[in-house]
């Protein structure tokens, strides 16, 4: 088994500014937009959709969770640097620059809150 999850989501007020951000961040990562689902979700995945941005379907307004984090795996060092740039560049704000974490040796990451405020991050786990 290569995942416990069958997809996560987040949800956003403008989808629009949304993927115009997940877009060229994820892509860093090897992460394809699969397209929309009508005007409810866009889709994200290697070839299937496992990260979902939405609109609420009930009317609320999206919101961040505090203590929320969505972390996406990095092949490399170099690609979690281009996650971190790709994401500034594109309307996200920093939340942690890209460098070693205290979690583990080979820990690298960098955390990005997207445009809707919700926290995400890229770790890699290889050596140097």
């Amino acid at each position: 088994m290569s995942s416990i999850f069958t997809h996560t989501t987040l949800g956003s007020n403008d989808r629009a500014k949304s993927a115009a951000f997940y877009k060229p961040t994820l892509a860093t990562l090897g992460i394809n937009h699969l397209g929309e689902l009508g005007d409810a979700a866009t889709l994200y995945g290697a070839d299937s959709p496992q990260f979902i941005v939405f609109s609420p379907s009930n009317g609320e307004p999206a919101h961040c969770g505090n203590g929320v984090t969505v972390s996406f795996a990095a092949p490399s060092r170099d690609a979690v640097h281009k996650f971190h740039e790709a994401g500034l560049a594109n309307g996200g704000t920093d939340e942690g620059a890209p460098g070693p974490r205290p979690f583990t040796p080979t820990a690298y990451a960098a955390y990005l809150r997207d445009p809707d405020g919700n926290k995400i991050c890229t770790y890699c786990f290889a050596d140097e």
